[in-house]
């Protein structure tokens, strides 16, 4: 189970509204072996697509150092999906490249209704995980 704090879940849902219609993503590092998320990351779309994303590859090993130095490590690799569901991609699944990280979707294509999904991606096998969001963690 993802359990996330309230303002990380609407950082996301905010950065997914922002780079509409293309795709958003980034990442939420939290301390090694917590499985908490702490320090939001936006990162930018190589793609600048509305159906795909990828990590700017110089970024991605700039945040992923700073992480290191940090002793953090990506609890949460985020994406929006900005017309279809909150579900992983073919793609997405064969980018999934940390197994111990949650995968969360969220889904932009209705301007009204928010479609958040947290799910562990691991050797190609996706499995849906609860999301439990709370104000502050105790």
């Amino acid at each position: 189970m993802l359990t996330i704090a309230r303002e990380l879940v609407d950082k996301i849902v905010a950065h997914g509204r922002a780079d509409h219609p293309d795709e958003a993503c980034g990442v939420i590092a939290g301390p090694v072996g917590s499985d908490r998320p702490e320090r939001f990351i936006p990162m930018e779309n190589a793609e600048r697509s509305p159906t795909f994303y990828r990590f700017d590859s110089m970024e991605q090993f700039r945040v992923w150092r700073e992480m290191d130095d940090r002793d953090e490590e990506p609890v949460v690799i985020y994406h929006s999906h900005t017309a279809t569901e909150a579900y992983p991609s073919r793609t997405d699944v064969s980018y999934a490249s940390e197994p111990n990280a949650h995968y969360v979707l969220v889904s932009t294509a209705s301007e009204d209704d928010v479609e958040f999904r947290s799910y562990r991606i691991v050797e190609g096998v996706i499995t849906e995980e609860p999301v439990k969001i709370v104000e502050a963690y105790g």
